[in-house]
C-alpha cells in the first residue's frame, strides 16, 4: 500500500509563537490624539476619562465607528444592560489593537465583546435562563455582616464597596456593584465603611476556623489606599488569618493605580508584615483575552510581586465570542505566565444572571476546552476550568457526578455546609442542579424547556 505523505496531517493543533507585550499607539483614536504619555500613565487621568456613555464614546471613537453601533448601545443601555457603562482609556485602547479599525472590527473585538455589550449581542430567543437570578451565587444570602459572605467552611469574601474603576457586563455581583440601570434596580450597602470593616474583623475574630479572607468588591483598587491598608493590617493582626487574597480586575483595567507611588509603598508596607506574620498576599486579577495583557499591565504585576506580594494570579471567565477556543485561551495564558509574570490560576464558567445566555458556554464544551489546554504549559501554570455551581461552590468542571446532555443538566455535590445550611441534614447528600444555555441543547431539549418556561 502507498502512503501519500502529503495527506498525514502535520504539526500540532496549536503551534506556540512567542508575542512580545506591546502598548497600543492610543493616539489612534481621535479624542486621544494629542494624550501626552505622562497622561496616559497618571491613574487620575485614566479615572477622569472613563467612558461612561454613548456621547463619551462618540467623542473618543469619531467617525471610526458608524452610528448603527452607537443606536445599538443605546439600546442596551435603555433595556438589557445588568451594569451601566464604565471604560478606562487603558482598557478601551486593547480594542480594535492592531489592523483596519471599523464599525465591523469593533463589533467582533473580543474585549469590547464584554465591556461595551450591545443589544444586537444578546439572544432574543432566550436572553436569560429559565433558572437565571440576580445574585446567582447566593453571596447576599450568606452574609453574616454586611459585605461579609460565609460560603466555605474556612474561607469568607469580603465586599468591601460596591464599586469598580471598570465595569464588565457580565459582572457577577451585577445585583449590588455599580449603578442602577433600567432592567437593574441595585441593592445598595448601608453601612459607613468603618462600620462595615469593624463588623467584618469582629466576625472573624470570633470564628477562628476562617482562614482564609478574600478582599473585593467592587474592586480594592476604589478603596482609599489609607483606609485599604488599615483593613489589610487589622487582618493581619487576627493570628488565624493565614490566607488574603485582594480581588482587582484593576491590575488590568488600570495599571496605573497599582503603579502609583503611594499605592506602591503601602502595598509593600502590608506584604512585609505578611511575610513577617507568615501570611500569604496574593493578588487576584481578570483577564479575559491577550489582547488585555500590554506592558503596563506587566509592570504593575511585576513592581507588586517586587515589593513582597506572594503571587499575583488570574481568575478569567470563560465567555462565547471572548475567548472560547482553545487559542484563545493558551495565547492568553502565555501572555499572561510567560510575558507578565501573572499565573494563570482559573477560568470560571460565566454565571446564570440575566441577559448572559449569548455569553455562557455549556459545561461538555469548557471539558473540551481543559482537555485541549493540557500539555501546553508548565504544569502549575496550566488553568483549571471551573463551574461555580449555586449552594456549592467552585468545582473542577470534570467534577460532575451526572449530566443530562440532552436537558442541559448537570448535578453536583458537596462535601461542606454553607453558612446558611447549619442544621440541614441534606446538604452533604442531595445533588445541586446547574444548566447549560438552552440555545446549545438540541431541538428535543430547546422543545422541553419552551415547555417549562
Amino acid at each position: 500500500m502507498t502512503v501519500d505523505l502529503e495527506a498525514i496531517p502535520t504539526g500540532q493543533p496549536y503551534e506556540y509563537r512567542r508575542r512580545p507585550l506591546v502598548e497600543p499607539d492610543w493616539t489612534r483614536f481621535p479624542g486621544w490624539r494629542h494624550v501626552t504619555r505622562d497622561q496616559w500613565e497618571s491613574a487620575q487621568w485614566q479615572r477622569v476619562n472613563c467612558v461612561k456613555n454613548v456621547k463619551q464614546l462618540q467623542a473618543v471613537l469619531g467617525d471610526i465607528v458608524g452610528e448603527t453601533f452607537y443606536k445599538d448601545l443605546l439600546e442596551d443601555q435603555k433595556a438589557l444592560a445588568t451594569m451601566s457603562m464604565l471604560v478606562p482609556p487603558q482598557m478601551l485602547n486593547t480594542m480594535m489593537p492592531t489592523g483596519p479599525m471599523s464599525t465591523e472590527a469593533f463589533y467582533l473585538d473580543p474585549v469590547r465583546r464584554y465591556m461595551i455589550p450591545v443589544a444586537s449581542d444578546r439572544r432574543t430567543d432566550w436572553p436569560s435562563h429559565p433558572y437565571a437570578s440576580r445574585d446567582s451565587l447566593h453571596e447576599h444570602d450568606m452574609w453574616v455582616a454586611e459585605g461579609l459572605t460565609h460560603r466555605y467552611p474556612t474561607k469568607v469574601l469580603a465586599e468591601l464597596l460596591s464599586t469598580c474603576p471598570q465595569y464588565c457586563g457580565h459582572c457577577t455581583r451585577m445585583d449590588l456593584v455599580g449603578n442602577s440601570t433600567p432592567a437593574v434596580d441595585k441593592l445598595k450597602l448601608t453601612l459607613k465603611p468603618v462600620d462595615r470593616y469593624a463588623a467584618h474583623i469582629d466576625y472573624l475574630k470570633a470564628h477562628p476556623g476562617v482562614r482564609d479572607v478574600v478582599v473585593s468588591g467592587g474592586d480594592v483598587a476604589n478603596v482609599p489606599w489609607r483606609n485599604l491598608e488599615s483593613y489589610l493590617m487589622s487582618l493581619l493582626s487576627i493570628e488565624t488569618v493565614r490566607d488574603i487574597r485582594l480581588a482587582t480586575k484593576a491590575l488590568m483595567g488600570l495599571p496605573q493605580h497599582w503603579l502609583q507611588a503611594d499605592v506602591v509603598e503601602g502595598l509593600e508596607r502590608v506584604a512585609r508584615t505578611a511575610a513577617r506574620r507568615g501570611v500569604n498576599l496574593a493578588i487576584h486579577t481578570h483577564v479575559n483575552h491577550a489582547q488585555s495583557i500590554t506592558p503596563l499591565v506587566a509592570r504593575a504585576a511585576q513592581t507588586a510581586l517586587e515589593v513582597g506580594v506572594r503571587d499575583v494570579r488570574n481568575q478569567g471567565v470563560l465567555m462565547r465570542g471572548v475567548n472560547d477556543t482553545t487559542a484563545d485561551l493558551l495565547d492568553l495564558c502565555f501572555a499572561l505566565q510567560g510575558e507578565a509574570g501573572i499565573l494563570p490560576y482559573y477560568f470560571y464558567m460565566c454565571d446564570m444572571i440575566p441577559n448572559a445566555e449569548h455569553w455562557r458556554v455549556p459545561v461538555w464544551q469548557a471539558h473540551q476546552l481543559q482537555h485541549d489546554l493540557m500539555g501546553y504549559l508548565p504544569g502549575y501554570a496550566t488553568p483549571r476550568i471551573v463551574c461555580d455551581v449555586p449552594f456549592v461552590g467552585k468545582r473542577w468542571v470534570h467534577m460532575l457526578t451526572e449530566y443530562d446532555r440532552e436537558r442541559g443538566i448537570s448535578y453536583w455535590t458537596k462535601n461542606y455546609r454553607t453558612s446558611i445550611e447549619a442544621a440541614d441534614g441534606e446538604a452533604l447528600t442531595k445533588r445541586f442542579p446547574y444548566y447549560d444555555p438552552i440555545d446549545t441543547l438540541p431541538k428535543s431539549g430547546q422543545d422541553w424547556w419552551a415547555t417549562q418556561a
